[in-house]
């Protein structure tokens, strides 16, 4: 069962470096703007910082 969830964190760590790191400045802005306005950054960003926690 660890060994599942720290590969679902490794996943969703991965997926978000992906996205957001290999982004340029106006998509990561309108990445933001998305999250915040579909309300989505709320439950977004603790999951992608747990997850990189057990990822790591």
């Amino acid at each position: 069962m660890a060994g599942l969830i720290q590969r679902t964190a490794q996943a969703i760590d991965d997926m978000w470096q992906s996205i957001w790191h290999e982004s340029g400045r106006t998509e990561k802005i309108v990445i933001a703007i998305v999250l915040l306005v579909t309300g989505l950054a709320i439950p977004v960003i603790p999951i992608v910082l747990i997850a990189r926690i057990i990822a790591n």
